[in-house]
């Protein structure tokens, strides 16, 4: 299967699916990958702290990153992964609209992710953050090989 995830939005595959996500600017795509289970899911969070609309939070916790993430790690969780095993990749918390944006939005994103993964001693493998690229990220999850692509260049993350 291929999955799209939109903004504030989190989907959780099994080998042989893909998972994209496109337009990633401020915005965090997260992925959490299993390699033993072969699963993993992705997340496209757009703001940092969901008490700036507690009621939006509740109706949609993959709005805000920090409501989002908790979300995305007990789905994987719950398909049999251990946090032991993850990989952690992150993407996009740029600032699409260069360095002198007023709020931030981006860098604020990457602080609550780092926050979180600290508290819960969990180290990202890898990151693709900052910047004004807009970015699109294509997540394998038979092999989880996450592939970004911006302005017509495809990296691997």
């Amino acid at each position: 299967m291929r999955y799209v995830v939109g903004v504030g939005d989190m989907k959780a595959g099994q080998k042989g699916d893909i998972i994209v996500t496109h337009a990633l600017g401020s915005c965090l795509g997260l992925m959490l990958y299993d390699p033993v289970m072969k699963i993993g899911g992705m997340l496209h969070a757009m703001l940092p702290l969901s008490k700036i609309n507690m009621e939006k939070a509740q109706a949609n916790p993959f709005m805000f990153v920090d409501t989002g993430v908790p979300e995305l790690f007990k789905a994987i969780y719950n398909m049999g992964g251990l946090k032991g095993r993850l990989i952690v990749k992150a993407a996009g918390c740029g600032s699409p609209l260069g360095n002198n944006e007023m709020f931030k939005i981006g860098e604020r994103n990457h602080t609550v992710l780092k926050k979180l993964l600290w508290k819960n001693s969990i180290l990202l493998k890898s990151e693709d953050v900052a910047g004004s690229k807009s970015r699109t990220v294509h997540f394998n999850i038979s092999t989880g090989q996450v592939i970004i692509s911006s302005n017509g260049v495809e990296t691997e993350l």
